[in-house]
This record gives C-alpha cells, sequence and structure tokens, in this order.
C-alpha cells in the first residue's frame, strides 16, 4: 500500500510539475488574484487522478490483494479467537454444572 501511495504522490508531483510549467508559460489561464497556487494544485489534482487510475491499475490491484488477505488473516484470528472463549465457557458451565449436581 506504501508502494501505491508513493507511486500516486509522484504521479501527482509531476502533474503538479506540468501544469506550474504550463500555467507559467500561459498555456493554461492564471488563477484569480492570489489564487494561483491554489488553481495549480486544483488542475493537478483533476489531471492526475484519471492518469493514476490507468497506469498504477497493477499496483493498485496488488495493493488490494495484499489488503484482502490481511483482512481476511485477521477474520481467521477472530474466529479461533472466539471458538477459544467458546470453549472455556463451555468448558466453565459444564464444571459449574457438575458441582452443583454433587452439591
Amino acid at each position: 500500500m506504501l508502494r501505491y501511495t508513493l507511486m500516486r504522490l509522484g504521479v501527482f508531483a509531476g502533474c503538479l510539475v506540468v501544469v506550474w510549467g504550463l500555467v507559467y508559460s500561459g498555456v493554461l489561464p492564471r488563477g484569480l488574484g492570489d489564487s494561483n497556487g491554489m488553481w495549480v494544485v486544483l488542475l493537478a489534482l483533476i489531471v492526475s487522478g484519471p492518469i493514476s487510475f490507468v497506469v498504477l491499475r497493477k499496483e493498485r490491484d496488488r495493493a488490494s490483494v495484499t489488503v484482502v488477505q490481511r483482512v481476511d488473516r485477521m477474520k481467521a484470528n477472530l474466529d479461533a479467537n472466539r471458538s477459544q472463549e467458546d470453549e472455556a465457557v463451555d468448558a466453565a458451565e459444564a464444571q459449574s454444572h457438575a458441582q452443583g449436581q454433587t452439591s
């Protein structure tokens, strides 16, 4: 997941440099007043989104598989813990029931 995030930030940084160059050279319009920095960042976000979606598809799928495996492992551990708790509760109930009959 970290690798995908870093790659996504790299795509955004590249788009930010390109958009800044285009705005600075006059190819793209400047923002209103002091909002030029916000305008450049917004355009870079809009451009980098679809590029990341297409270019980083394989990396996103790998990250997704890793996340799914971790979630499945955690679910299995939780189920194992639940079954151990259930067995302990059942054993305690059986013991108290047995003691109640002998008294």
